[in-house]
């Protein structure tokens, strides 16, 4: 068995990566179980040091990197040198932060003297997805590795070069050998891994279904796990919202990545008082969108990862068309080479459509009228899903009594939502949960034990 990567720009396969026999599998566990009592005792200092080294590795390799970004999953060039640089980013938060963030906590209590040590529980198992195929990675190994556990990465099998990087980039660095590694395996033999002893934990960035079946897994075997799944996140837009403002930073938001993010904005919930509006400015900033060569630095819009998953947006779409929403523009595959989708508008969605209670996972934005403001709350807190939010208007009190109000992860107000190496992560409801980033994430796989001396 074999993972081939296929460029989504123009069809053509780039290379194939051999899938691993039960030994090589039994062979990386044992040598990840050994090195992972050894990198436990590893003074912090020196733990922090080597991420360090693995920022600058990153910095130095970053256009390779991101070509490889580009060439397996299709991201336009600026954005994989963007993602290279925020992976280094991550790595340099905890390099500075997490010896902070590992301090003992001195408690008072009735003991001569009592503290929590935080101490690391072991080896995490990531399953990761191809959408941010570095940084998704980083985002789980830079907290995870200085706190000093050992991981490791079964990645998607669409970008299994950029799951070999990875480890490379941790080698380069400096890292002892086997503290991280990649493992070519199928999504079938993710089960097996976590059911093994020697694996502590696990953390999963995917789809709903992965999801649960992985939860499911890790809870039968009395692990840890931390998800972070879809989300159909609210852009709601109030009628006082500055809307040049607010259009530009629709378009980053829904069209980022060929609008394949789960934190990209996907329901542009908009009061009818000014919905014609922003629509007609939204329609005009989407139809100059440039579908192209991602490695053109003149391309605005990527192509789509793969074949399969343009089939999937494009039934969604025609669905909700016929359940009766309206198309503003686009709303069709691109015909040729590649894996291009039209950047699309839907409007008039409303309760029953695929497109109102399902993530679109793709360039289609979709637009829900709203009454008014208690109305576009209630609209955005519909939805199974609840990873971001964000809300657009003049008034900045305003707008965070609406980001309280919103059942989600995060909520940004007047701001494109994002992942911040200092800021938590994660979502509720069918978005998953658990925290990645700022010291809430180096606290999700560590043992918060404590000691107490007479």
């Amino acid at each position: 068995m074999g993972f081939v990567a296929v460029n989504p720009a123009n069809g053509h396969a780039l290379h194939e990566v051999q899938g691993w026999s039960e030994d090589q599998i039994e062979q990386a566990l044992a040598q990840v179980a050994s090195a992972t009592p050894v990198w436990a005792a590893v003074p912090i200092e020196e733990r922090c040091a080597l991420m360090s080294k693995a920022a600058a590795v990153l910095r130095e390799r970053q256009e390779e990197l991101a070509r490889l970004i580009t060439e397996e999953m299709g991201k336009l060039i600026r954005e994989s040198r963007a993602e290279v640089e925020k992976c280094a980013l991550v790595c340099d938060y905890y390099a500075e932060h997490a010896p902070a963030f590992l301090r003992d906590e001195v408690i008072e209590s009735d003991a001569g003297r009592s503290f929590v040590a935080y101490q690391p529980l072991g080896t995490v198992l990531a399953v990761m997805p191809w959408n941010f195929p570095l940084w998704q990675v980083f985002r789980f190994a830079a907290p995870g590795l200085t706190a000093g556990n050992t991981g490791l990465l079964k990645h998607a099998s669409n970008v299994p070069r950029c799951a070999q990087a990875i480890e490379e980039v941790f080698r380069a660095a400096g890292f002892p050998e086997g503290v991280f590694r990649t493992l070519m395996i199928s999504a079938s033999q993710v089960q097996h891994v976590i059911e093994d002893p020697r694996v502590h934990a696990v953390t999963l960035t995917g789809s709903e279904p992965a999801g649960r079946k992985v939860a499911a897994t890790a809870g039968a075997n009395l692990k840890k796990s931390v998800l972070e799944l879809g989300g159909s996140d609210a852009f709601i837009v109030l009628e006082d919202a500055d809307l040049d403002l607010t259009v530009q930073n629709a378009i980053a938001s829904r069209y980022l990545n060929g609008g394949q993010s789960c934190i990209a904005a996907k329901r542009f919930i908009v009061v009818d008082g000014i919905a014609e509006d922003f629509l007609a400015r939204f329609k005009a900033a989407v139809e100059v969108l440039q579908p192209g060569d991602p490695m053109d630095e003149n391309t605005t819009l990527a192509p789509m990862a793969r074949a399969d998953l343009r089939d999937d947006l494009h039934q969604q779409v025609t669905d909700s068309l016929a359940a009766g929403a309206v198309a503003v523009t686009g709303c069709a595959p691109i015909e040729g080479p590649g894996v291009f989708y039209q950047p699309s508008i839907l409007d008039q969605v409303g309760s029953g459509m695929r497109a109102y209670h399902e993530e679109l996972f793709g360039p289609v934005a979709i637009v829900i009228r709203a009454r008014d403001e208690d109305d576009a709350v209630r609209i955005a807190n519909e939805s199974p899903f609840g990873l971001g939010g964000s809300v657009w208007t003049r008034d900045s009190a305003r707008g965070e009594a609406v980001a309280r109000r919103l059942q989600s992860g995060a909520a940004f107000v007047n701001g494109l939502v994002k992942s911040d190496p200092r800021l938590p992560f994660g979502g509720v409801k069918n978005s998953g949960y658990g925290r990645e980033l700022s010291h809430h994430g180096i606290h999700e796989f560590v043992n918060a034990k404590t000691i107490w001396i007479r």
